[in-house]
């Protein structure tokens, strides 16, 4: 959980200080909820410039957290850095799903549905949310897995448990040449 807190520790860089060290005490008392609320809120209301890395890091605590959808179109709002350097970018085709039936996997995927997330400009990858489509329609609220698909969505290059949001995050980065180590325009570490 190290890396956890370090970047959220980097992330508190993107607001002045007092609202830095507000959303820092959300993780000591264990209200990270609350403290992305607080970045995303401080990073608007401040009209921050971030990398499209930094929105899809966000996009990925939010997940992590369980605030992904209500942080969602706050998240797409934040002003971007202009900035062509970033490799990954979020995807924001809600009209993309790709039934887990049509995927090469090396497990069956079938009754499952990919949602595209977050997309590699420089590979075409994809990672992609995994729900179980509910029976009365709609996608189940929890991903059940998270998975990084070949450029055409045809076949997953790596599936990741419910609960490696972060995990499938870094491995695309990897996959994209873009170190998880690396700084980013911000000086936010992706």
């Amino acid at each position: 959980m190290t890396e956890g807190v370090d970047t959220w520790m980097r992330l508190a860089g993107l607001l002045p200080p007092a609202q830095a060290e507000e959303f820092k005490d959300c993780w000591a008392i264990g209200e990270q909820e609350a403290g992305l609320g607080l970045l995303v809120s401080g990073i608007l209301s401040n009209e921050v410039a971030i990398s499209e890395t930094v929105r899809a890091q966000l996009s990925v605590l939010a997940e992590t957290w369980g605030g992904r959808e209500a942080l969602a179109p706050r998240i797409r709002h934040c002003r971007g850095d202009g900035q062509p350097a970033s490799a990954v970018t979020l995807i924001e085709q809600d009209d993309a799903l790709v039934s887990g039936e049509t995927v090469q996997a090396d497990r069956s995927l079938a009754g499952l549905v990919l949602v595209p997330w977050i997309g590699c400009r420089r590979c075409g990858e994809a990672l992609m949310r995994v729900h179980i489509r509910e029976d009365w329609g709609g996608l189940s609220y929890l991903a059940e897995h998270y998975a990084i698909t070949t450029p055409a969505r045809t076949a997953v290059v790596r599936l990741f448990p419910t609960d490696a949001a972060d995990k499938a995050f870094i491995s695309l980065l990897q996959a994209c040449g873009q170190s998880s180590t690396s700084t980013d325009s911000t000086g936010v570490t992706p």
